[in-house]
């Protein structure tokens, strides 16, 4: 990176350039985890030949996300955000070449370890949300980090209707048809990562450190305080943010392990409440989302061609697969399609209130879903609300998150945040199945249901606590 100083316009540039780049991989990268998710069970229970293993893979991409979602942050901490999305989205096209391996051998092992690649991608995946904002001003952080979450909009929808064209690619190339949305997803990781590899200069982050010790001048674009935009931030937040990361600094930040980074981040968040909510925030709805969402193909599978469907081989019929796919992009379109809205109330109404709005959606989804269990269309229209819930919940946690710890700690805290929320959706992912079995997708739902209601009272009790102080009040003002 040429370490010349900006101006405020050039910088603006470079974060307008930045999220573009950011949206074009998402786009390219969302369709191997779209391809996943929407047939990810299904393969699980025909290679294992055992319905026990049908949350397998979104199991292991979950915890496959959350184990190196660390690891990601701490090399974007020590060589900048290109170097942790390049590595991320390189392991989810090498697990991209082995699902199609898996498909060809029938091994379940190799889907799995595909699942694994998938899941690293889909960490790099959630931290490019926080590159977005590393050059942003604070009246804008939301709707930076909306722009590049609804990229993923794209991708990821179109992702789940690869079935049909991809059957097409897999026998053109002669492979089996379900390989064939892998190839797809080969191609279009393959372009991401050639997209952020030579284009993402200068790195967001590796500019903004710079700017924040090098140029006062400019210096507000990188460590800008919401504090008196949004009261949920700690009062003493904005001090600790202002002092620039020092080159001992960073020395010190190359030097330390993963552990240390993750101490790091720990101890940061316990010094700031409002990062407790952001954190319950984001990992509560991926637990809510992920746990619902893994089961309910099996469960459209069943529901549309009858019990002991999932037993019946490479096919599922081309009409449930059909179904199911496009069942998984309604979903994924509400997780996405709306992140810009998600992103202005962010700004506007608060973090706190768009949170609880997120709680709400994602409870009223349950209900729909549960309760409308036997309805194709009610279970669709329950995965657009999951979406949703999803969708404002993590986005206005994720804001709230970047806020409310010091500067020099931000980029550990996300990771340890992006840890912590794939290690919920791997919990989801491997109980959901068990939850299925006992209690059936009603029970699902509702359990999901009071994971959702947890945090929407504890958004409420800190939002009322929040108006009651006068510090807050203050603040507010």
């Amino acid at each position: 990176m040429a370490r010349t100083l900006m101006t405020e316009r050039g910088v603006r540039q470079v974060q307008r350039r930045t999220v573009v780049l950011l949206s074009a991989a998402q786009v390219f990268g969302g369709l191997g985890t779209g391809a996943t998710v929407s047939i990810g069970s299904i393969l699980a229970v025909e290679l294992s030949g055992s319905s026990v293993w049908a949350g397998a893979v979104a199991t292991v991409m979950t915890l496959g996300a959350a184990l190196t979602a660390l690891p990601l942050a701490s090399l974007a901490d020590r060589r900048g955000r290109r170097a942790g999305q390049v590595t991320g989205l390189s392991a989810a096209l090498a697990g991209t070449v082995l699902i199609v391996l898996s498909v060809v051998s029938g091994l379940f092992v190799l889907l799995v370890l595909g699942a694994v690649g998938i899941g690293v991608g889909t960490a790099a995946s959630l931290q490019a949300r926080f590159a977005a904002v590393d050059l942003a001003d604070a009246e804008h952080r939301g709707r930076a980090l909306s722009a590049v979450v609804w990229a993923v909009t794209v991708g990821a929808v179109a992702g789940p209707n690869l079935i049909q064209p991809g059957t097409v690619v897999g026998l053109a190339l002669g492979l089996p048809p379900v390989a064939g949305p892998f190839v797809i997803s080969t191609a279009g990781l393959l372009l991401a990562i050639v997209v952020l590899f030579a284009g993402l200069r200068p790195d967001p982050l590796l500019l903004a450190r710079e700017i924040a010790a090098h140029d006062p001048a400019t210096r507000n674009l990188a460590t800008q305080e919401p504090a008196a935009l949004d009261p949920d931030a700690p009062p003493t937040a904005g001090k600790m943010q202002a002092a620039p990361r020092t080159a001992n600094q960073q020395g010190a930040t190359a030097r330390n392990a993963v552990g240390g980074s993750l101490v790091r981040g720990l101890r940061a968040i316990r010094h700031s409440r409002a990062s407790w909510l952001a954190l319950a925030a984001v990992v509560g709805a991926h637990a809510v989302m992920v746990g619902v969402m893994s089961m309910t193909p099996l469960h459209l599978q069943e529901l549309v061609a009858g019990p002991g469907a999932s037993h019946a081989g490479h096919a599922a019929s081309g009409d449930v697969l059909v179904i199911i796919g496009f069942a998984i992009s309604l979903h994924i379109a509400g997780m996405f399609a709306l992140s810009p809205v998600m992103g202005w109330l962010t700004d506007k109404a608060g973090r706190t209130e768009t949170i609880m709005i997120g709680f709400a959606t994602l409870i009223a989804a349950v209900a729909v879903a549960g309760f409308g269990q036997t309805s194709t269309v009610a279970v669709a229209v329950g995965l657009v609300l999951l979406g949703m819930g999803w969708s404002a919940a993590t986005i206005s946690g994720s804001t709230l998150l970047a806020e409310s710890v010091p500067q020099e700690s931000r980029v550990v805290v996300q990771g340890v945040s992006d840890m912590l929320m794939g290690a919920a959706g791997a919990v989801g992912g491997a109980s959901s199945g068990l939850i299925l079995s006992w209690a059936g997708y009603l029970g699902l739902n509702m359990a999901g249901g009071l994971v959702g209601a947890a945090v929407l009272t504890a958004a409420a009790v800190a939002l009322v606590a929040r108006r009651r102080s006068p510090a807050a009040g203050s603040a507010s003002g």
